[in-house]
C-alpha cells in the first residue's frame, strides 16, 4: 500500500471517529426530535412521488366531432409540454385518438386517416401540412392510416410528439379515388388523450421516492440510536465509566480497620531474679522489728475491646464500634463512610486525627 493509500486511509478513518463522537454528543431528546424529522420527511417525500406519478399516469382527456363542411373532425388540443428533446425519443408526450367509425362510408376500399400537425394556428388551410405528414419525413407533422372499417367499430391510433402546439384531423379517404371523402351521411367521433406529464411527472416521481428511501433509512438509524439510549440510560461513556467505579467503591465500604495508635504491645516485665542480700549476716537482734515482705507488684491487663452497642443518629446513621476504640459511620442505605471517628468523654463522634 502506498503512503498516499495510507494517509487517505487514516483521514476516513479520523472522519468516522469524528462523525461516531458527533453522534455520540446528541441526546435522548435530540434523537427524538431527528427521528421524528425523518418520520415526517419519509411521508413528505412518498406524498410528493405519488402525487408525481398521478399527474404522469392520467392523462388530460378532449373529444372532436365530425363536421360536413370540413369532411373530417378537427381539434386544436392546445399546448403539449414536456422535457423532450427535438426528434423521436423516449421523453416524447404520449397521444391516444379513439376513433369510433358511427356512418362510415359504404365502398371497401376507404380509411379512417388521422394527422396530428406542430402548428400554432388550426384555422389555417391545412392541406399542405397534411402532405408532409404523409411522407414522414418531419416528427412535428404525424400520419396514420386504418382500413376495412365496419361501422361502429373503434380505431386507436397512438403518436408521440415533442412539446408544441397540436392539432388533429381525422377523415375518412377514399383509396381508390385518392381524396377525401365527403359524402354527407359520413360520420364519426373522436375521444382524445394526452399524457403530457408523463415523462417529467415520472422523473420527478421517481428523484422525490428515492429522497423517500434514503429518509427511511436515516430514520431507521436514528431509531436504533433511540432504542439503545432508552435501553442503556442517556449517559455518555465517560458518565457511565465513572458511575460503575462509584458504585463499586461505595459497595466494598471500608477497605479495612483504621491504623492502631501508638501504645503499648503487652504487659509490662517484671523482675527476673530476686534482689541480691544486703543485710547483715547473722540474724537480727531482738530490738530490731521484723521487717515486712515487698509487696508483689500487679502486672497490668490488657485493653478489653469496645463492645457498646451502636449509636443511631438523627439522620438515620449509626456509629458501630471497631477495634482500638475506633467507630466506622454506618449511613441510612446500608453504605459506609471512608471516614474513621472517634468517641470524645462527651460521647460526640470526631473524626480521627493521625
Amino acid at each position: 500500500m502506498s503512503e498516499a493509500d495510507e494517509e487517505a486511509e487514516s483521514e476516513q478513518i479520523s472522519e468516522d471517529l469524528d462523525h461516531e463522537e458527533v453522534a455520540e454528543t446528541l441526546t435522548l431528546e435530540q434523537r427524538q426530535t431527528e427521528l421524528k424529522k425523518s418520520r415526517w420527511n419519509v411521508f413528505l417525500w412518498l406524498g410528493i412521488a405519488v402525487l408525481m406519478f398521478t399527474f404522469a399516469l392520467f392523462p388530460m382527456p378532449f373529444d372532436a366531432d365530425y363536421d360536413n363542411f370540413t369532411n373530417s373532425a378537427e381539434k386544436d388540443i392546445g399546448f403539449v409540454w414536456g422535457p423532450s428533446l427535438p426528434g423521436e425519443d423516449f421523453m416524447d408526450a404520449s397521444i391516444r385518438l379513439d376513433v369510433t367509425a358511427t356512418n362510415p362510408p359504404r365502398w371497401s376500399n376507404t380509411s379512417i386517416n388521422a394527422f396530428v400537425l406542430q402548428l400554432n394556428d388550426c384555422q389555417q388551410q391545412l392541406a399542405p401540412f397534411t402532405e408532409e405528414a404523409k411522407l414522414g419525413t418531419n416528427h412535428a407533422y404525424q400520419f396514420q392510416s386504418l382500413g376495412d372499417l365496419i361501422e361502429g367499430e373503434e380505431y386507436t391510433f397512438d403518436f408521440s410528439v415533442d412539446i408544441g402546439q397540436y392539432c388533429i384531423i381525422v377523415q375518412y379517404y377514399n383509396e381508390t379515388s385518392g381524396e377525401v371523402n365527403g359524402k354527407d351521411s359520413n360520420d364519426l367521433s373522436v375521444d382524445g388523450k394526452v399524457w403530457s406529464s408523463q415523462s417529467i411527472g415520472g422523473l420527478l416521481g421517481i428523484l422525490c421516492l428515492s429522497l423517500s428511501g434514503f429518509a427511511f433509512i436515516g430514520a431507521q438509524k436514528h431509531g436504533k440510536h433511540v432504542k439503545s439510549l432508552l435501553e442503556n440510560g442517556d449517559e455518555s461513556t465517560e458518565e457511565k465509566v465513572l458511575s460503575s467505579i462509584s458504585e463499586a467503591r461505595i459497595a466494598a465500604g471500608p477497605s479495612g480497620a483504621p491504623p492502631s495508635a501508638p501504645g503499648p504491645t503487652g504487659p509490662p516485665s517484671g523482675p527476673t531474679a530476686p534482689p541480691a542480700a544486703t543485710g547483715p549476716s547473722g540474724p537480727p537482734s531482738s530490738a530490731e522489728a521484723p521487717q515486712t515482705s515487698p509487696a508483689v507488684e500487679q502486672a497490668p491487663s490488657e485493653p478489653a475491646i469496645d463492645t457498646a452497642p451502636a449509636t443511631q443518629q438523627d439522620d438515620g446513621s449509626v456509629f458501630e464500634a471497631a477495634e482500638g476504640g475506633y467507630f466506622y459511620k454506618k449511613l441510612a442505605d446500608g453504605n459506609y463512610e471512608q471516614t474513621v471517628y472517634v468517641q470524645g468523654p462527651d460521647g460526640t463522634y470526631s473524626p480521627y486525627q493521625g
